[in-house]
């Protein structure tokens, strides 16, 4: 299911977000968030990665707590990885780590401090609204919220061996955890070949030393990362 807005956030914040959320909701907007919207016995990774795939924007609740979280740093490239806009919602004055700074060096932020966090939540209620009717009416550009399809699945394509596929699923989880099984099944159908398939999952990697390094065991036929 298409949702306007996905909200990423640490659980020292939950109590901010589900209020951001209610807020947002109220203007009819709709929001993904977790645990909330991960149906029961569901792979909680696919879920997430789904539903920013699917989403419009992602509303960064911005913390110390979600500065140190690799959780909310994993949420983050996945939107930028697939074009989704981020807006940064920095509830307490913060400088962004080096590993965030990386990914939101370009973004728009909105300051939500000092309390009260109500006239903060609908400037950025406001602020959606007009930008979503904006992505509606086709004139948007340059930062404003885009939408984004799933690329294709090439017809014809030749199905990939299930004994390799395990191999690079358990290379790829090395670098990037328990995502990895959700990467490599949502990659493999549009893949014509193995080293084809490496070679998009290497651009999930976040440095070039990762991507070298992840195909070049590949290549050497590592049976999992080390």
């Amino acid at each position: 299911m298409t949702r306007e807005v996905f909200i990423s956030y640490s659980q020292g914040d939950h109590a901010c977000a589900m209020e951001l959320v209610g807020r947002i909701e109220a203007e009819g907007i709709h929001c993904w968030i977790a645990p909330r919207d991960i149906a029961p016995s569901t792979d909680w990774a696919a879920e997430i990665i789904d539903a920013i795939s699917n989403s419009r924007v992602m509303i960064l609740v911005f913390s110390a707590s979600s500065n140190d979280s690799p959780q909310v740093r994993r949420e983050v490239e996945r939107a930028v990885h697939k074009q989704v806009s981020i807006l940064p919602f920095r509830i307490e004055n913060v400088v962004p780590s080096k590993s965030l700074e990386y990914f939101l060096s370009a973004q728009h932020w909105m300051d939500a401090f000092p309390p009260p966090r109500e006239p903060h939540y609908a400037r950025l209620c406001a602020y959606l609204k007009h930008q979503l009717s904006k992505a509606d009416s086709g004139a948007i550009g340059g930062a404003d919220i885009a939408s984004t399809r799933p690329a294709p699945i090439l017809a014809g394509t030749v199905p990939l061996d299930s004994a390799e596929l395990v191999r690079v699923e358990r290379l790829l989880a090395g670098y990037i955890g328990p995502i990895a099984r959700h990467l490599v099944k949502a990659a493999a159908p549009r893949s014509s070949s193995l080293d084809e398939l490496v070679a998009e999952l290497a651009k999930e990697l976040e440095t070039e030393t990762d991507r070298h390094q992840f195909t070049q065991r590949w290549r050497s036929g590592e049976p999992r990362a080390r």
